[in-house]
């Protein structure tokens, strides 16, 4: 790869820590285009590199939310449990069962690969979509007051959002922050400081996952753009006070749609090449 092509990757991951740190997930769903388009790591394998900056990025910025009493564990704990058996199971049972090629018809075909791509696409299409709408309950006003809460419904919200984030490789932030917020009513502060909990550990979860199926890691660059990543997440977490949450969403919501397009243009019109 060219200069050019590392230093826009290198320049991409700090964005994808500076958006984790500032609205608590949205950034991880473009840590796998970005391995994929800019470094040219293979699709499968950009999946478990994603989880691994996502997961310790989110961990870091977690610190902060932590301190200022900003993580709902109890809410954390169930969400999180059926979350982490809907991304293991993902990854160790439904990836591995997966063709290589996958054949629809005789002069049609898909490569594993090329499957990854064009859900996360899909997925990347749906979640902009919620995050340019918006959402009415995020003006709940205090962090410490009743929420009404569905356990029931967050348990059944996190297998389902463990198990898309296990095969897509994103930790799910995008999609944990409305199901905190429409049927926990949580402030958003607090949603962002819980998201980025559940992200963190969903995330690593599913990485020691392929690494006891021994995926190959290259723990060198590994560490390289997740230390990156991390520095973005120390910047966004010092200026989220600063900017609007409301309006930061959906500028990245416009911004995951454009891209979201891009990628399954690119997948379906001209297979990925």
């Amino acid at each position: 790869m060219d200069f050019g092509g590392y230093l826009s990757g290198y320049l991409s991951m700090f964005m994808v820590g500076l958006t984790l740190g500032m609205i608590g997930g949205g950034g991880a769903i473009l840590t796998v285009p970005i391995m994929v388009y800019l470094f040219h790591v293979p699709a499968v394998l950009a999946t478990s590199y994603s989880l691994f900056v996502v997961g310790a990025s989110s961990l870091f910025g977690l610190m902060r939310y932590h301190r200022d009493r900003l993580v709902d564990y109890l809410t954390a704990v169930v969400f999180a449990l059926p979350s982490f058996a809907g991304t293991y199971a993902t990854r160790r049972v439904m990836l591995p069962m997966i063709p290589n090629v996958i054949g629809f018809q005789d002069s049609l075909s898909l490569s594993k690969d090329q499957l990854v791509i064009v859900v996360f696409a899909v997925v990347m299409v749906a979640a902009s979509f919620s995050m340019i709408r918006g959402n009415k309950v995020e003006a709940v006003d205090s962090v410490d007051g009743e929420q009404s809460r569905s356990r029931w419904g967050l348990a059944v919200v996190g297998f389902l959002v463990g198990a898309v984030a296990g095969f897509v490789g994103a930790g799910g932030g995008f999609l944990i922050i409305p199901g905190l917020v429409v049927l926990n009513r949580m402030a958003m502060p607090l949603a962002v400081g819980t998201s980025l909990l559940i992200v963190a550990t969903n995330s690593l979860i599913g990485f020691i996952g392929d690494v006891l199926a021994a995926v190959p890691i290259d723990w060198s660059f590994l560490f390289k753009v997740t230390v990156l990543s991390m520095v973005g997440v120390i910047v966004g977490v010092g200026l989220s006070r600063q900017i609007s949450p409301n309006k930061l969403k959906k500028g990245f919501g416009w911004f995951v749609l454009a891209n979201g397009c891009y990628i399954l243009l690119r997948q379906v019109l001209v297979g990925g090449n």
